[in-house]
């Protein structure tokens, strides 16, 4: 006989249980059984619960994928939302609070140390939703331009960080804080590359000591 979750006593239901005596109380498999809610017919939420419990301790929090909870029965596409959801909400507050980006003075002030190098730096910052560093990388040492810079040197990383949006920089050891020819090429064409991607291109910088030129402050992109 299968135990639903409707005939546990009141005061054992996962919901219940939570409210009367804290969230710390309840095993993992009953956490989710709140979250989704509810089971389906023949399938209640903790059994559903339990195996998505099982799923978590194997792929863990950054490997979890809607697809591999939708392959659960009672999972829809809204409960698996749901989980997701809250994994991401809980991840955002619980991990050491990362930089904001809200202009290009703070992407400059972030990548400072690179303005004044002798060689020219290529360097992306990806970004997730709420505009916050996920990594900063050295995607290129030397001159730049498009042959050296391809989009797919630059966007693997964000694709691999599931980021929102990257911002790309480099530093003019001249001094001279304007972009050339071939700095307005590269930007076009990786701008191109992130609307295809669906990660967008949010600014590319020129680095100096002094300052910075940005395209998108610029009207750039």
């Amino acid at each position: 006989m299968v135990m639903r979750v409707s005939d546990l006593y009141e005061r054992d239901k996962p919901r219940e249980k939570l409210l009367e005596r804290g969230a710390a109380t309840l095993k993992d498999h009953e956490l989710i059984a709140v979250l989704i809610g509810r089971g389906v017919p023949g399938r209640d939420a903790l059994a559903v619960g339990r195996e998505v419990a099982r799923i978590l301790k194997e792929e863990g929090l950054e490997g979890l994928r809607a697809e591999r909870l939708l392959a659960v029965h009672g999972m829809g596409e809204a409960k698996a939302a749901q989980i997701l959801a809250g994994i991401e909400l809980a991840r955002r507050h619980l991990e050491p609070p990362r930089p904001a980006v809200r202009s290009a003075e703070d992407v400059w002030r972030q990548l400072r140390e690179y303005a004044g190098k002798k060689q020219e730096y290529f360097l992306a910052l990806t970004l997730d939703g709420a505009s916050r560093i996920l990594a900063t990388r050295v995607i290129h040492i030397g001159t730049l331009n498009q042959s050296i810079v391809h989009p797919r040197e630059v966007f693997a990383d964000a694709v691999a960080d599931r980021a929102a949006g990257i911002i790309v920089a480099h530093n003019h050891p001249s001094g001279q804080c304007v972009p050339s020819q071939e700095d307005r090429r590269v930007t076009r064409r990786l701008s191109d590359a992130g609307r295809l991607l669906g990660i967008e291109l949010l600014d590319h910088l020129i680095l100096t000591r002094e300052g910075w030129y940005s395209f998108s402050e610029e009207g750039e992109l």
